[in-house]
This record gives structure tokens, C-alpha cells and sequence, in this order.
């Protein structure tokens, strides 16, 4: 069993930065693949970044690339995401999410075996 609990969401303007973390407890979490996800308000939750076990291997959507990091800290059981030059698009409430298999396609959600509360991420204009 892993427990994850997201933190560092609040009220952003256009143009600032946010850092979320996804803090983990309850096992091993260098064992899992860490994914960020996000929803918007009336609109289905999206994939957003993925991280594996070791760090090295990082991908993150269209969307956000150039703007968002995601990366982890292993000693921490932590994993962050670094979120630049925000749009008002970027509005949404964002998840965590890990999972313990390889090899698949980290961007849909039934891969991912336990999943945080999520925090929300506002940017105003």
C-alpha cells in the first residue's frame, strides 16, 4: 500500500510558478513509476508527466513541455513538480499517482495503482 499526498497547489497569477509535491509513505516508492495528472472543471482528468523509478527517465505532454518539470527526490519519497510561465489553461486540480508495473502506456489512468487527493492549482489573468 502506498499513500500519497499532494501539496504546494494555491493561487498563481499568468506568467508565475508553482512547485507541487507528491509526498509518499506506506512502502518502498523508488519502486513506482510517478505520474502527474490533471482535471479542469467539467472536462475529463489528463495526463500530465511521468517519472521513473530511478528519476532518469522523464516524459511530459505537449501541453507543458518547456514550462513543467517533474523530478524526485528518492531520500524524500517525494516527488515534485515544477510548474513555470502558468496559463490560465493550467487551471485544474492536480493528481499523483504511482504505479508498480513496466513497460506501458504511462499517459492512461488504469495503469496507476494508488492515487493522492489532489490539490488545486488556480491561475488568474
Amino acid at each position: 500500500q502506498v499513500q500519497l499526498v499532494e501539496s504546494g497547489g494555491g493561487l498563481a497569477q499568468a506568467g508565475g510558478s508553482l512547485v507541487l509535491s507528491c509526498a509518499a509513505s506506506g512502502a518502498t516508492f523508488s519502486r513506482y513509476t510517478v505520474g502527474w495528472f490533471r482535471q479542469a472543471p467539467g472536462t475529463e482528468r489528463n495526463f500530465v508527466a511521468v517519472i521513473g523509478r530511478s528519476g532518469q527517465n522523464t516524459y511530459h505532454t505537449d501541453s507543458v513541455k518547456g514550462r513543467f518539470t517533474i523530478s524526485r527526490d528518492i531520500t524524500k519519497n517525494t516527488v515534485y513538480l515544477r510548474m513555470t510561465d502558468l496559463k490560465s489553461e493550467d487551471t485544474a486540480v492536480y493528481y499523483c499517482a504511482a504505479a508498480g508495473v513496466d513497460g506501458t502506456d504511462w499517459r492512461r489512468e488504469d495503469v496507476y495503482d494508488y492515487w493522492g487527493q489532489g490539490t488545486q492549482v488556480t491561475v488568474t489573468v
